[in-house]
């Protein structure tokens, strides 16, 4: 199954395989180069339909947890603070997404929208420190009574150049439900409440819509 952002790129890509794969059984006639020219296109087809698969993922909504919005790796943990919505320290947590991860970016609590912002920017690499304020991004916040608000953010990374944010304020957010798409590797930060119980490591691989970031510290 194949994500809707990637219909009309896979489409274009197939017929310039096919295209090329008519050109060079016409024009190239080296065994080995029309070979080896094919198996390229075939290579660059594959890595194309599998940036845009979209796997289904069996999310277990818990109004308690906060769970992974993407696939990829945990590559920070940190106590930071906060400056365009909360104007105060939380917990972040970061996923990395390499160009081979999918990309689907789900909401990590169900709940209301009570933010969604996009701001245009720069394309530094995705683990850059500046990246999280820098770079095209978008600021997504989500509020339930159980665990309050949780803000997660989408970074455009130096390959990606188009961030799709699904979000709107008021709308009613599922756990684990499709918030938007990051057209290649890219980044996403979660930030959480100062008491909030997290349940990864730094290098961690989650997967998202399933992996459990974080928890209401009950004790």
């Amino acid at each position: 199954m194949f994500h809707k952002e990637g219909h009309k790129i896979i489409l274009f890509k197939l017929i310039i395989v096919v295209g090329g794969f008519l050109l060079i059984d016409n024009f190239v006639h080296i065994f080995w180069l029309r070979t080896l020219i094919m198996i390229i296109l075939l290579v660059f087809l594959v890595l194309i339909l599998q940036f845009f698969r979209n796997p289904k993922r069996h999310t277990v909504i818990n109004d308690k947890q906060v769970i992974s919005p993407v696939d990829g790796k945990v590559v920070v943990i940190e106590e930071v603070f906060e400056k365009e919505y909360f104007k105060e320290k939380r917990l972040q947590v970061s996923v990395f997404m390499s160009p081979i991860n999918v990309h689907v970016t789900r909401y990590p609590i169900g709940g209301d929208v009570v933010f969604s912002k996009y701001h245009p920017g720069k394309y530094l690499v995705a683990w850059h420190p500046k990246a999280s304020e820098e770079n095209e991004r978008t600021t997504v916040v989500v509020e339930n009574k159980t665990y309050g608000k949780v803000l997660h953010r989408q970074i455009a990374g130096a390959l990606a150049k188009r961030i799709v944010n699904y979000a709107k304020v008021d709308d009613a957010a599922i756990q684990g439900g499709e918030s938007g798409f990051i057209k290649f590797g890219s980044r996403v930060d979660l930030y959480l409440p100062l008491d909030t119980k997290i349940k990864v490591k730094l290098n961690q691989k989650v997967r998202g819509g399933e992996s459990i970031i974080a928890e209401v510290n009950e004790e």
